[in-house]
């Protein structure tokens, strides 16, 4: 039996069937943009652990800054004894995100906690309770971001009853048949029909839309939602955990629209691989707590937050968002030749900012028709041809490409080839 196979079967036994894994390999060692698995083989990581390695595995900065912190302390709980690094992170954050006047950032451990954690805070500044969010959105799996995301299945099947007083608006998709003007005549329904705007804390959506499948939101819109949470006194909540830290070419997806949110929450590859994540807004908003009520035990692990200003370094030094354009630019070119080919399963839909890239496989060559199952069988081709990729989507029909902004030209090329023979009809 191989090692991959002697750990499925540990997995199955011991790991409940509720957390999926995308493959049947077990991770043995990473390096940069190449994974190993437990039997030795070599694959190169198009997945970023779910867009969480922008500066590759065990960037050697960013472990040595890690390295550097295991020799002064792991753990204080900022609660109790707060520690340089923590403010240090706060304080360049609070100097990068595009938040109009003076800025202040909490930091926590999950892209879920960050969500939950700006909705009480909006709560909080507001007095109001309720919060629209979007169809297509992912913002966690807790009870509160569950009901948030806008995905039935798997994430919220079984779970109900959601909390209260969340409210969906349909996200601008033009393909789905939903345009612009859809959607806000959508939120102009919430407020007729089921709440009114003097009582909702926030509007949340992903500049561009992660699990939904890489749709971004264009700067009319985010303009229209700006306005609308001007006009009735509503904060805007950026969702950058995955768009943000250079993916999109930008530090954070929401400034290709040239609008400033009031919170923003961050996470993923903030920290190059550890557990941390934080909200980020306008000093006053993020104020309103009161002391106590926020927190957690492990929030802003100095370990971390170590990590995170090594990744903020290494973006900086090593040109990490003119290098998300140029990959992107490259990766972008390839898969054009690929629409173009009978040989290759049909997709569509070519699309995002950056180095944040999607296409959808679709049924027949011309036509918009998700084909989920066809993604499906692709991840799949490509895991046997030593190429990790995710697929994502409201139908599942979404291919994404999250490989890291540090990754060789040459290794970009031979994930690109592998993918190619993948897409191939015939394979």
């Amino acid at each position: 039996m191989s090692a991959n196979a002697a750990l499925q079967a540990r997995r199955v036994a011991a790991v409940p069937r509720g957390v999926a894994t995308a493959t049947a390999i077990f991770a043995a060692r990473g390096e940069n943009s190449e994974l190993w698995d437990a039997d030795g083989r070599r694959y190169i990581d198009f997945g970023g652990g779910i867009a969480v390695l922008n500066t590759g595995h065990r960037h050697p900065k960013v472990m040595a800054a890690v390295a550097a912190q295991l020799e002064r302390y792991t753990h204080t709980a900022f609660q109790v004894t707060a520690y340089e690094p923590y403010i240090e992170l706060a304080e360049r954050l609070n100097a990068l995100a595009p938040i109009d006047g003076p800025a202040k950032t909490i930091l926590f451990t999950t892209g879920a906690e960050a969500v939950e954690n700006a909705v009480k805070i909006a709560r909080a500044a507001t007095g109001r309770s309720a919060v629209i969010a979007f169809t297509g959105g992912f913002h966690g799996r807790t009870m509160l971001t569950m009901g948030l995301t806008g995905k039935t299945v798997p994430y919220k099947h079984r779970f109900g009853p959601m909390p209260a007083e969340i409210y969906h608006a349909p996200f601008p998709i033009p393909h789905y048949g939903v345009s612009e003007e859809d959607s806000l005549r959508a939120l102009d329904f919430i407020f007729r029909a089921d709440v009114e705007p003097e009582r909702v804390a926030a509007i949340i959506l992903e500049p561009v839309q992660g699990e939904g499948g890489f749709h971004a939101a264009t700067p009319s819109f985010m303009q229209a939602l700006r306005d609308l949470c001007d006009r009735w006194g509503i904060l805007l909540i950026a969702d950058e955990v995955q768009s943000g830290f250079g993916r999109t070419g930008k530090m954070f997806g929401i400034e290709h629209t040239g609008v400033k949110p009031d919170l923003i929450t961050v996470a993923k590859s903030l920290a190059g691989g550890f557990p941390l994540s934080g909200v980020v807004g306008r000093a006053e908003i993020m104020d309103a707590a009161e002391p106590g009520g926020l927190g957690g035990t492990y929030a802003g692990s100095p370990v971390a937050c170590a990590a995170a200003l090594a990744v903020l370094d290494v973006i900086a030094e090593e040109g990490l968002l003119a290098r998300a354009e140029s990959l992107g630019a490259r990766t972008r070119a390839r898969l054009a030749g690929f629409e173009a080919r009978n040989d290759l399963r049909p997709i569509a839909g070519l699309r995002g900012p950056g180095a944040m890239i999607a296409f959808d496989l679709v049924t027949s060559r011309g036509s918009r028709d998700p084909d989920g199952a066809a993604a499906k069988l692709v991840t799949a081709k490509a895991l046997e041809r030593g190429l990790i990729l995710l697929s994502c989507g409201i139908h599942g029909e979404t291919i994404r490409l999250l490989f890291p902004l540090t990754i060789s030209e040459s290794f970009l090329d031979e994930g690109l080839d592998r993918l190619e023979d993948a897409l191939r009809i015939a394979a």
